[in-house]
């Protein structure tokens, strides 16, 4: 079909009014937060029910029509991009709170639904919802579970699959699967579930989910910690976990917190400078716990892994050292960072981390290099920042160069190129130096069994 027919096809599919063809709509809802793929789709198109989402799956199906998914738009890996003429389908108006049940601690929702809104309502009911991150604030749940989404706290609470009780989708065939019905215990064959979650919409839509919720942390503190060598991270690590369960760790270096500190909004934490710092978060719960936290810090610093700290006493206090670590993004954003989302075993990251910014400095000695990340679960964030004198095409090049020689350490490491952002279509081409070649053929297997006409978010993840 052209496009006419395609949008006066759609527009009897959903509500009035919710189909877009304005450039600058198709500009907006066609792209996330890569600046690598510019956006080319056709329509934009806004269901309001899973029913909706089903008709659109379906129509495509019989048009040959490729659809991709769009959420808060804030992936980085160009998983949401609709780079070759797609229709879009934007869950922006999927965005209602279903049910809640405070006794088992459940919480049913749409697709759309913005991460710091079901945040804040499980708040309102004393729970808490732990998976969080920068783009709260905008990030969407559907998005979040198609990538898998990890953040600041997966130390203590995992990554979204660890909440999700159950799932609605639609499969890339048009039929509609209620997954797990919400049950804790449910060894009924495989689950359906977790092939969903992270499969950034290539074998269906996610269009509600359940998701578990649990007590309030009481009295969280943060301690902020200047290093002294980048190894010091495992070994504040390794001492702080063995007396205190923390809820955070993260680390950031010097020039990340500069950027930071740039922007006008908090203040250095302390006056010592240090190469790296580490971020740790836990639960004050008593006297006993921050005298223990207190005693530690004194074995660090006699140690000589940690060179000053400064700690929170009040929650304000609290959310103004975590914008130290939590502002790094924006803080570099006007430079187009090039991102890199890695990981490793845990043990292995100092070395791994060393390895890989020598390679990066020995070849582009004239690029900023910005770390930062979730050093406490092995998932590093490398950040290229684009020299302002140098076209964007050009740098992503040279960028581009690079992650043959960052990806060949991570294969030797066994590690991931892509710990929690997804392989969309900007990590595709490294695929192979984290997933065996026998991996990918059964991925590309499941991807036949859901879709098999192929109209699902194609050309993300792998090119069948």
């Amino acid at each position: 079909m052209t496009a006419d027919p395609i949008i006066d096809a759609l527009k009897d599919l959903v509500d009035d009014g919710k189909v877009l063809t304005d450039p600058d709509d198709l500009d907006n809802f066609g792209k996330d937060w890569t600046k690598i793929y510019p956006p080319k789709p056709v329509a934009i198109v806004f269901p309001k029910t899973t029913e909706q989402v089903q008709a659109l799956v379906r129509f495509a199906n019989e048009n040959q029509v490729a659809l991709v998914p769009s959420g808060g738009r804030t992936g980085l890996s160009a998983g949401a991009v609709a780079a070759n003429g797609e229709v879009v389908v934007a869950f922006d108006y999927m965005n209602r709170i279903l049910d809640f049940s405070a006794s088992d601690r459940t919480v049913r929702c749409q697709a759309g639904v913005i991460t710091e809104q079901l945040q804040n309502f499980a708040e309102d009911n004393d729970l808490y919802y732990p998976v969080d991150f920068a783009s709260a604030g905008s990030s969407q749940l559907g998005g979040n579970l198609s990538t898998n989404a990890g953040g600041i706290k997966v130390i203590r609470y995992g990554m979204s699959r660890d909440w999700v009780g159950g799932l609605t989708v639609v499969t890339g065939k048009g039929d509609i699967l209620h997954l797990n019905k919400d049950l804790e215990k449910n060894n009924t064959g495989y689950d359906l579930r977790h092939l969903f979650i992270g499969a950034e919409g290539t074998l269906g839509f996610i269009t509600e989910a359940t998701m578990k919720l649990t007590r309030k942390p009481d009295n969280l503190t943060v301690l902020v910690l200047g290093l002294a060598d980048l190894t010091n991270t495992m070994d504040v690590l390794q001492a702080f976990q063995k007396q205190i369960d923390l809820t955070a760790y993260e680390f950031f270096s010097h020039e990340a917190m500069q950027f930071v500190l740039a922007h006008g909004q908090v203040q250095a934490p302390f006056e010592t400078e240090a190469p790296y710092y580490a971020l740790l978060e836990f639960e004050a719960i008593s006297d006993e716990v921050m005298d223990t936290a207190m005693s530690l810090f004194e074995q660090t610093v006699e140690n000589g892994w940690v060179l000053d700290g400064a700690i929170s006493q009040s929650e304000t206090q609290a959310k103004s050292l975590w914008m130290l670590r939590e502002g790094i993004s924006e803080s570099i954003a006007p430079r187009t960072p090039y991102k890199n989302d890695i990981s490793v075993v845990v043990s292995r990251v100092p070395e791994f981390l060393t390895e890989i910014n020598a390679v990066v400095t020995e070849h582009y000695p004239d690029f900023e290099i910005i770390w930062f990340g979730h050093i406490g679960d092995g998932n590093l964030h490398l950040n290229i920042l684009k020299p302002e004198d140098m076209a964007k095409e050009v740098f992503f090049d040279k960028c581009q160069q690079v992650n043959k020689w960052v990806f060949e350490i991570v294969e030797r490491y066994n590690g991931s190129v892509s710990a929690e952002h997804g392989v969309g279509m900007t990590k595709k081409p490294y695929l192979q130096y984290t997933r065996s070649e026998a991996e990918i053929a059964y991925l590309k297997g499941i991807k036949q069994v859901f879709d098999p006409k192929g109209i699902m978010n194609p050309g993300k993840i792998f090119d069948l």
